[in-house]
C-alpha cells in the first residue's frame, strides 16, 4: 500500500497521482457512469419485484413497496446531480448521497425481509463502489459498515428470539470477511487502473507535444520533406516542398499519387528505388515548373522502420533547391571575405594612396592642358575606386557604419538625368526612356552611391530588356507624402519567386559569371542613408505590359541619418 504524505495540510491519498486528471479522464467517467446505471436498475428491480408480488396476489408489504420507490427516485437524482470528483475521499456529500443511500436502503429492506427474498448480496453494491471510486479507507469503512448492519440484523433476530439465529451471525460474520476481500481486491484494481490512467495520460500528452513540435519543425524547415508510402502515395508534404516543386502540390487533397504529375514521375522513381533497394537513395534532378525554367533539385531518401501495421514502412523524401543551396555557399564566401578584410584594406588601399600622391606631385610640374586633363581622371578614378573599396569593406567586415557627411542635398531630377545621359553615351543603349516628375524634390543621398546604385539597376535592366524603344524605362516621382523616388522599369521575363526571395542577398545570382554583391551593394547603400530599394513585377501604365521594376524611395532632404 503506498503511504500518505501529508503535504499543505491535506494527506495525499493512494490516488494522488491520478487527481489531477481524473475529472477529466473519459474511464474513469465511464466507471462512474457504470455505478450509477447499476444503482438505478437494482432499484427498479426491487420495485418491479414488489409489482409481480402484488399481480401474483402475494402479500405486499407497504412499507419495502415505499422504500423500494424511493430508492428508485434517489438513484435517479443522485445520477443527474450528485456531485463527481474522484477519489472519494471522506465520508462526505458525494458518499452520502450515493452508497449512504443504498446502505440505508438495503438495511431497511434486509430488516423488512419477508418470505425467503435475501437482500444481502446488494450490499456488494455499494462495497465495490467505496473501494472502486474511493480511497482505501472509504472502501474498508463502507465496508465495515456494511459487516456491522449484518451483525446487528442478526443481533436483532436474536433479541426477537425468532428461532435458531447462530446461522444468521456465522453468514454476516463470513459475508463481511468475504466483503473485505473484494473491497482490498477492488481497490488494488482500482489503484493500478489509476497508475495505468496517469501514464496513459502522460504518454499522449507527450506524443500530442511531440507531434506538434515535429509538425512546426518540418514546416519551418527550409527542405522540401515530402511522406511516401511504399504504395508511391503522398501521406504529407510541408510548405517548402510546395514551393520547391509548385504545380499545386498545395491544393492537393493528402493522400495522393506521387507520378500523377508528369513533372514529378523522377521523384516518384526514386522513392521507388528506396522501397525496392531498402536503401536511402541521392539524385539530381530537373523538377519542371508551371512556369519559368525547371530547377534543379537535390533529391535525399530515408527509411522508416518497418511497424506492424505497416510493414515497408515509409519513404522520407527531403528535396533542396540547389540554387538556394548555391547561395547560402556564397554566404559562406561572405564570411570568409570578412576575415580577409583587414589584409586587404592595407593591400589595395596603400596602392591607391600611392598613385594619388604620385598624381599629385606630378600634376604640379605638368603644364600641357591635356596631360593635366588626363592627371586629373587619374585622380578622380582612383578616389573613386578607394570609395568603393571602402564600400565593400564595411560590407565584408559588418561594421559601423561612419556618420554621413552633411551637405548631401541635391535636386533629383537634374541628378538622375545627368547619371542616365551619362549611362546612355557609355554603353551606347537605345530604347531607354526618361519621365522625371519629382519636380523640384530635393534628396538626402551621397551622389557617388546614387550614381553607383542607378548604375547597376540600368545594366541590370539592359542585360534583360527588349530593344523596343521604352524597353527600359527610368522615372522619378514623390508621393502623397512628399518622399521622393525612382524607378528603373525593364520588360525583361518574370523573375522566378526563388530568385526574389535572394535578391538583395550577397554573392546570390541566376548567372554564373556574375558575383552576386550589385543588388547587396545597392540596398547596403540606400540602408546606409535611410533610402529603402525593393522589387516588383507590375505595370508602368494600366494598359501597358507588365516587367521588372527596381524602385528606391529617398528619405526627405531635412532628414539626416547616422549608423
Amino acid at each position: 500500500m503506498a503511504p500518505f504524505i501529508w503535504s499543505r495540510g491535506e494527506p495525499a491519498t493512494d490516488w494522488a497521482e491520478l487527481e489531477p486528471l481524473a475529472d477529466r479522464d473519459t474511464a474513469l467517467h465511464r466507471l462512474w457512469r457504470g455505478f450509477m446505471t447499476a444503482r438505478c436498475f437494482v432499484a427498479m428491480v426491487l420495485l418491479l419485484l414488489q409489482l409481480l408480488a402484488y399481480a401474483l396476489g402475494q402479500t405486499v408489504h407497504t412499507v419495502a413497496a415505499l422504500i423500494s420507490a424511493g430508492y428508485l427516485v434517489a438513484t435517479l437524482l443522485s445520477a443527474r446531480f450528485a456531485p463527481f470528483h474522484l477519489p472519494l475521499r471522506s465520508f462526505g456529500i458525494a458518499w452520502g448521497t450515493t452508497i449512504a443511500i443504498d446502505l440505508a436502503a438495503f438495511t431497511a429492506l434486509q430488516l423488512l425481509q419477508i418470505g425467503s427474498i435475501n437482500y444481502t448480496p446488494l450490499f456488494a453494491l455499494p462495497v465495490l463502489m467505496g473501494a472502486v471510486l474511493g480511497t482505501l479507507i472509504v472502501g474498508l469503512g463502507t465496508t465495515a459498515a456494511v459487516t456491522l448492519l449484518l451483525l446487528a440484523d442478526a443481533g436483532w433476530r436474536w433479541l426477537d428470539m425468532s428461532g435458531d439465529v447462530s446461522p444468521r451471525f456465522v453468514q454476516a460474520a463470513l459475508t463481511g470477511t468475504g466483503l473485505f476481500v473484494v473491497a482490498l481486491l477492488a481497490n488494488e484494481l482500482s489503484r493500478r487502473l489509476a497508475r495505468e490512467v496517469t501514464l496513459a495520460q502522460r504518454g499522449r500528452s507527450a506524443a500530442q507535444m511531440h507531434a506538434q513540435v515535429n509538425d512546426l519543425v518540418i514546416e519551418t524547415l527550409s527542405e522540401g520533406v515530402l511522406v511516401i508510402g511504399a504504395d508511391g502515395r503522398v501521406h504529407a508534404a510541408n510548405p517548402a516542398a510546395d514551393a520547391i516543386l509548385g504545380q499545386g502540390l498545395a491544393s492537393m487533397v493528402l493522400p495522393f499519387a506521387l507520378g500523377t504529375q508528369p513533372a514529378w514521375r523522377p521523384l516518384a522513381a526514386v522513392a521507388e528505388q528506396t522501397f525496392s533497394r531498402q536503401a536511402a537513395q541521392m539524385r539530381e534532378l530537373p523538377v519542371a515548373q508551371a512556369q519559368g525554367a525547371a530547377r534543379e533539385v537535390r533529391v535525399r531518401t530515408r527509411l522508416t522502420p518497418a511497424t506492424e501495421g505497416r510493414a515497408d514502412g515509409l519513404c522520407v523524401m527531403f528535396l533542396q533547391d540547389l540554387r538556394e543551396l548555391e547561395a547560402r555557399i556564397r554566404t559562406e564566401k561572405l564570411a570568409a571575405m570578412g576575415r580577409m578584410s583587414a589584409a586587404v584594406a592595407h593591400e589595395i588601399r596603400n596602392p591607391l594612396a600611392a598613385i594619388t600622391q604620385a598624381g599629385a606631385l606630378l600634376s604640379e610640374d605638368l603644364t600641357d592642358p591635356a596631360h593635366r586633363r588626363l592627371i586629373a581622371m587619374v585622380e578622380q578614378n582612383a578616389q573613386r575606386l578607394s570609395r568603393i573599396v571602402d564600400d565593400v569593406l564595411d560590407v565584408a567586415r559588418v561594421r559601423q557604419q561612419r556618420v554621413l557627411p552633411l551637405g548631401e542635398q541635391f535636386a533629383l531630377d537634374p541628378t538622375v538625368r545627368t547619371i542616365a545621359e551619362e549611362w546612355v553615351r557609355q554603353t551606347r543603349r537605345h530604347g531607354v526612356l526618361l519621365m522625371l516628375e519629382a519636380g523640384g524634390s530635393d534628396v538626402s543621398f551621397d551622389i557617388e552611391h546614387l550614381r553607383r546604385i542607378l548604375v547597376n539597376l540600368l545594366d541590370n535592366a539592359a542585360r534583360y530588356a527588349g530593344e523596343r524603344e521604352g524597353s527600359i524605362q527610368l522615372t522619378t516621382r514623390r508621393n502623397a507624402k512628399g518622399r521622393a523616388g525612382l524607378q528603373v522599369w525593364s520588360d525583361g521575363a518574370p523573375l522566378e519567386p526563388a530568385v526574389q526571395r535572394h535578391l538583395f542577398e550577397p554573392f546570390f545570382s541566376s548567372e554564373s559569371r556574375s558575383s552576386g554583391l550589385g543588388l547587396f551593394l545597392c540596398r547596403e547603400l540606400c540602408e546606409r542613408h535611410g533610402a529603402t530599394i525593393g522589387y516588383e513585377r507590375r505595370a508602368v501604365s494600366p494598359t501597358g505590359p507588365e516587367g521588372n521594376a527596381f524602385f528606391v524611395s529617398f528619405m526627405q532632404a531635412e532628414g539626416r541619418l547616422t549608423q
